[in-house]
């Protein structure tokens, strides 16, 4: 698979031969679908609670007699069907979000929406990318010149100065290779990735 190299203007200046391996794999929506959705099952906190009926504040007395009154017959305030009263099924702080998904289906599934990525050429490929200062202007007009807006930028180690520079900006987002998750992957329209990040894959994913 070849990819589109970019020089520092963003103009295709040639193309780099990727492995076909991890960039050159038949696109599984099902599995695409299976491994993203697990991704955002995994990444929710159980942080809601609700009250059953033995919980809410009622009092316990029966609102009326059984029989003679013509209207249903009631045990108490705190029952689901009365306004205020207890939820059914509540949810609980324990309640369990997580999917589970084997690593080998991960890998799988990350490599087939790079090679997907790749087939709709919203992968690109830099020899370096680094800022002077971190200052968020100057991400902004690099990326302004290059022709890019949503850029989820991939580099081979962690740069400090990159990502204090680009934290501010919502349409870009600086990880390293071990970070890219599926959903980033999807979410932002180009994929930007250097020489060195594009070895990290292949060593990954292969």
């Amino acid at each position: 698979m070849e990819l589109t190299l970019l020089n520092a203007t963003g103009q295709a200046s040639g193309t780099v031969q990727a492995a076909d391996v991890v960039f050159g794999r038949d696109y599984n929506e099902p599995l695409i679908h299976q491994v993203v959705v697990a991704y955002q099952a995994n990444a929710r906190s159980a942080n809601r609670a609700q009250k059953d009926r033995s919980e809410v504040n009622k009092s316990t007395r029966k609102p009326w007699k059984q029989k003679g009154t013509g209207r249903a017959r009631a045990g108490r305030a705190s029952s689901p069907l009365w306004r205020g009263g207890g939820k059914i099924f509540p949810n609980s702080p324990e309640e369990n979000f997580s999917h589970k998904v084997n690593k080998k289906m991960y890998r799988a599934g990350v490599r087939s929406i790079l090679s997907q990525l790749a087939r709709e050429g919203r992968i690109l490929v830099v020899e370096d990318f680094t800022v002077e200062a971190p200052k968020t202007k100057l991400v902004a007009d690099k990326l302004r010149q290059m022709g890019l807006q949503s850029v989820l930028l991939v580099t081979e180690r962690f740069d400090e100065t990159l990502y204090l520079a680009s934290r501010n900006l919502q349409s870009i987002a600086v990880i390293e290779p071990e970070a890219a998750d599926p959903l980033s992957l999807i979410y932002f329209d180009t994929v930007m990735v250097t020489r060195g990040a594009l070895a990290r894959f292949e060593e990954m994913l292969s």
